[in-house]
């Protein structure tokens, strides 16, 4: 670990947590009316109610920050600068998705951008593991939503072949 003063510590977990947080921003800005185009598609019974996506997020999006942030102050930007533009890169594809699949309704191109996501997850999720395994323990309830989210993703195009041409 490096040696850093508190107050840079800080910094550094409030750009991580203002990254992340820019990046749902981003992504929420195309899911402002997502409760009622979902509540419009046929979905599969595993489906989950519309509610439940907020928080679910929130939580992920605070456990990638954090894991980022660990990495960070393990590491240095320098060091890590690999694992972290990985991360950088999946928060990019985590929030476009949401403009395709909601804002666009294009589902076979959300479909495809969240398994470029998923890959890209796991790929995160390893490099930070090897800097940190807490960190890399962080993105496992990512991974698992984002899993669960493109069965979901996959069914709901599959089944809704107008609404997300």
């Amino acid at each position: 670990m490096q040696r850093m003063s508190t107050s840079t510590q800080i910094r550094g977990l409030v750009i991580c947590l203002l990254l992340t947080m820019a990046a749902a921003a981003v992504g929420a800005a195309a899911s402002i009316n997502a409760a009622d185009f979902y509540s419009t598609l046929q979905l599969p019974a595993w489906a989950p109610p519309a509610w439940l996506f907020g928080p679910v997020w929130s939580v992920l999006y605070l456990l990638i920050a954090i894991a980022a942030w660990l990495v960070w102050r393990t590491r240095g930007l320098g060091d890590a600068r690999f694992a972290l533009t990985l991360y950088v890169v999946q928060l990019a594809l985590n929030s476009l998705w949401t403009w395709l699949f909601f804002g666009w309704r294009q589902g076979a191109w959300a479909f495809a951008d969240i398994v470029m996501l998923w890959i890209l997850i796991v790929a995160t999720l390893v490099a930070f593991w090897r800097v940190k395994p807490q960190a890399g323990w962080l993105l496992a309830p990512y991974l698992a939503w984002v899993s669960f989210a493109t069965a979901l993703n996959f069914a709901a195009w599959q089944m809704n072949p107008q609404a997300l041409g």
